[in-house]
């Protein structure tokens, strides 16, 4: 069975544009991204003392089940050349799921839809361009809707300076 899903994509280490594009081409053929939003450049969240992210959203299917979507990304990350780091620290790459069909999914490690994202204008912002009308299936409110309850300063859109 296919499942539609929504996945996050951040970065703010190396090459940052090319850290989001190697994520897309690594998701295939287990995850098929169907839309990508634009890309975003995000001042840091969680912890401040470190360099800009790049941000983007995707909708894509998949068929895989929710606790094995969830170690694939994690694996990709790795080969992609993510290292350990502390809550909310830089990163070469971090891909979140945020939505799984309209599941509401709470156990160890995996919270669906991703228990923080209705705070996250470096979220939101790239969702509404993809799903403004999506409704998020704990709250009942649209990605629209979401959005305008954050503060969207320093999100902006990216431009590239080559």
């Amino acid at each position: 069975m296919t499942h539609t899903i929504y996945i996050s994509l951040g970065t703010n280490l190396g090459d940052r544009l090319a850290n989001l594009q190697a994520a897309l081409a690594a998701l295939p053929p287990i995850v098929l991204m169907q839309a990508a939003s634009p890309i975003y450049e995000t001042e840091p969240w969680g912890y401040s003392d470190q360099p800009a992210f790049l941000n983007q959203v995707i909708s894509a299917e998949t068929q895989l089940e929710p606790l094995d979507l969830l170690p694939h990304l994690k694996r990709l990350e790795t080969e992609l050349g993510r290292t350990p780091t502390f809550r909310y620290g830089p990163r070469l790459i971090d891909m979140d799921i945020l939505f799984y069909d309209n599941i509401l999914l709470s156990g160890p490690g995996l919270e669906i839809p991703h228990p923080r994202l209705h705070e996250r204008a470096f979220v939101l912002v790239p969702l509404v361009d993809l799903a403004p009308d999506f409704r998020h299936p704990r709250f009942g409110k649209t990605m629209q809707e979401l959005l305008a309850q954050v503060d969207t300063n320093g999100v902006r859109p990216y431009e590239r300076s080559d």
